[in-house]
């Protein structure tokens, strides 16, 4: 694997300065109120991280993932997934048939079982690992994207550059479109602005959603 060239430092504390600025004339430090949850439930977690890319969050993923914390309690170990899995009752519990999503989520599965990571709490100290984050993406569909989005949801403060950052960087004058180089732009912002990093990923999420909704009529 190649080397990729870091970033010139003061391009990025720019890019992160407009980030930062763009989000104050927002009203981000005064109005932003909401303290991010994280989860608690592996079966939870793996289905949202898997649901979530391509699909309205909303009206798709939150119903779905609302299900299986209440109508499976004890899906909360991936010791628990990994027998749904060789039972074929994945499509069942993500309340999906696609091939694709379902597969994704047993490969996951899989993956983790085989390296011994169980609770939520495991996959959090996991995650935390270069190695094991490097790994995690030799799996098909699994990219720095969903790294960092499993990191927010069990909360270590990190971003995850969707769509909706990359509007948001464009909004403020950001035009370098790599993705680390946006990721750590966003980390900087949020630390210039003294908030949470993980919070300030969900804040714009939150923002170019309601900003994009009008916008978008899909039905799923």
């Amino acid at each position: 694997m190649v080397a990729r060239p870091r970033p010139d430092r003061l391009e990025l504390l720019k890019a992160a300065r407009r980030v930062a600025d763009l989000a104050s004339t927002q009203g981000v430090p005064a109005t932003y109120h909401v303290r991010r949850s994280t989860y608690e439930h592996a079966g939870a977690l793996l289905a949202d991280a898997v649901l979530q890319a391509g699909l309205s969050y909303r009206s798709v993923v939150m119903p779905r993932v609302g299900r299986i914390l209440k109508e499976f309690p004890d899906a909360d170990r991936v010791s628990a997934l990994i027998c749904l899995v060789k039972k074929g009752s994945t499509a069942h519990l993500l309340d999906w048939q696609h091939s694709t999503k379902v597969e994704r989520f047993e490969h996951l599965v899989v993956f983790l079982h085989r390296a011994k990571v169980d609770t939520t709490e495991d996959i959090r100290a996991a995650l935390k690992s270069a190695a094991f984050c490097a790994d995690l993406q030799s799996l098909n569909g699994v990219g720095p994207k969903t790294i960092d989005y499993m990191a927010c949801l069990v909360g270590i403060e990190s971003i995850a550059v969707d769509r909706h950052i990359r509007t948001f960087a464009a909004r403020a004058g950001v035009n370098n479109r790599d993705y680390e180089f946006l990721k750590n732009a966003f980390c900087f912002a949020a630390d210039l602005l003294s908030i949470s990093r993980r919070e300030f990923d969900a804040w714009v999420w939150s923002r170019e959603a309601r900003h994009q909704a009008p916008q978008l009529t899909f039905v799923f």
